[in-house]
């Protein structure tokens, strides 16, 4: 991997050439943010970020996760509210924030793991119980998140989604600046299940693929900024219906032998917007 001082000198001569060498090498090699503003810029999984905040590794109610990968950066905005979610954490009896990824230094796309997380306003917070000491930098790379479902694969395992888990979303997804909660389907029926008549919070949680070790929590384009895209509003109603069911109907059966698809191009530099290249360069 470049330097930091390579990295900038290499892409401000060769930046038109850049345009087409895949976006994650190009974010991916830049290890500190960019001394901007600070702004999300471009959409969700087409973007990147400047002038991102640092979630310190430690705080009284939170451990970062995966340090190698130098991902716990965000808008202040996100930042801000990891912090705000974790302090209110243990009254809701969740010991602390196990927090995994939130975007890359400059944003953009990642080396791997994420199409989106590209414009520091998307966070991983794992659904292990944070321990009541602190993790060394070991535990933090080797130590698995736990998934959540039973072995059927269809509902949680109530010996490790219990109130706890239940509390951490829920207090997640009343708080107004959040856009979205992603959840595994499994999840996204327990909340329905347990969430009484307190239901108006639900329809900001999403079932997704995966997302059974953690939940992934998303903001709101904040107020500082004007480039960012938001996403649509989430449909009316809790989605503890039909749309929930939608997720357990079997695939239809194809009408032929179907052909493997091509794999999708490789987000570069002139995919993004314009002002990423800014970013990227910026010393």
């Amino acid at each position: 991997m470049f330097s930091r001082l390579a990295t900038l000198a290499f892409l401000a001569t060769v930046l038109p050439a850049a345009a087409e060498t895949p976006a994650k090498q190009l974010f991916g090699a830049v290890e500190d943010p960019a001394p901007l503003a600070a702004r999300s810029i471009g959409s969700y999984s087409r973007g990147c970020l400047a002038g991102a905040a640092l979630l310190p590794v430690n705080g009284p109610t939170w451990q970062v996760m995966r340090l190698s990968r130098n991902r716990n950066w965000g808008n202040p905005v996100l930042v801000g509210f990891l912090e705000h979610l974790a302090s209110k954490a243990p009254a809701v009896g969740w010991n602390g924030l196990l927090v995994g990824d939130l975007s890359q230094p400059r944003g953009g796309p990642m080396s791997s793991g994420h199409a989106s997380h590209q414009i520091g306003l998307d966070a991983d917070i794992w659904l292990t119980p944070m321990p009541k000491r602190e993790l060394t930098y070991d535990e933090r790379e080797r130590v698995s998140a736990v998934s959540m479902l039973a072995p059927d694969k269809l509902t949680v395992d109530p010996k490790k989604f219990s109130q706890r888990q239940f509390n951490i979303i829920r207090l997640a997804a009343k708080q107004p600046e959040v856009e979205r909660i992603f959840v595994n389907r499994a999840i996204k029926k327990a909340l329905c299940e347990g969430a009484g008549s307190d239901r108006a919070w639900l329809s900001k949680v999403r079932p997704w693929w995966g997302h059974d070790f953690h939940f992934h929590v998303r903001m709101a384009c904040p107020a500082n900024s004007p480039t960012c895209k938001p996403q649509a509003s989430p449909p009316s109603g809790d989605g503890c219906g039909a749309e929930l069911q939608s997720w357990y109907a079997p695939p239809p059966k194809p009408t032929k032998p179907s052909k493997p698809k091509p794999p999708r191009p490789e987000i570069t530099l002139k995919d993004l917007p314009p002002e990423c290249s800014q970013v990227l360069v910026a010393k």
